[in-house]
């Protein structure tokens, strides 16, 4: 039998820890070739969304005012299988909801056979994964912005997490990304 999926969180972070503006803007995230962002989603087939980082996603991937990269980013992303966790959405246009039981669910998903998966977030839904333990990865690209306010990445914890830093990148634009792992 092959090696266990795992969740990956993969996220753009500010310097004082904020991954939205105080408006829910994210335009100060920046995206770079060297940040080789497709061989992220190569290696993932699965996307886990929550109810509204899954219906911002598809205002993004409808909007017809998308760069070419960012078009061909988004046909990427929507080709990979997506589950939604919401308890109001009945029906979504491809996919699957889980509505209940997170982490005897998510643990299905990590024994079906394919590549690891990605959560996409939002806070709300981290926070529910970090709560069971069920991040296996943590990939954080820290940008050279403070937000000052905003959504803040970790919120809820209720105990320590010791984790180990596996690797550190940085880029021309001086975003550092940091992966640990647990």
């Amino acid at each position: 039998m092959g090696t266990k999926r795992k969740v990956l969180l993969d996220l753009a972070v500010s310097l004082d820890g904020y991954i939205e503006g105080p408006h829910g803007e994210i335009d100060w995230c920046i995206m770079e070739e060297e940040m080789a962002f497709d061989q992220f989603l190569e290696r993932v087939d699965t996307i886990l969304f929550g109810r509204k980082s899954y219906e911002l996603f598809l205002q993004f991937l409808r909007n017809p005012f998308l760069s070419e990269e960012d078009r061909s980013m988004m046909e990427t992303m929507n080709s990979k299988k997506k589950v939604v966790f919401s308890r109001s959405l009945t029906v979504i246009d491809e996919g699957r909801i889980i509505s209940e039981n997170l982490k005897e669910e998510v643990e299905k998903l990590l024994l079906e056979p394919g590549k690891d998966l990605w959560l996409y977030g939002g806070a709300s839904l981290i926070e529910a994964f970090m709560k069971e333990d069920l991040v296996d990865e943590y990939r954080l690209s820290v940008h050279p912005v403070l937000l000052g306010s905003g959504k803040p990445l970790f919120t809820g914890l209720m105990e320590r997490k010791n984790l180990k830093l596996r690797e550190t990148k940085s880029f021309p634009s001086g975003v550092v990304q940091l992966i640990y792992e647990k």
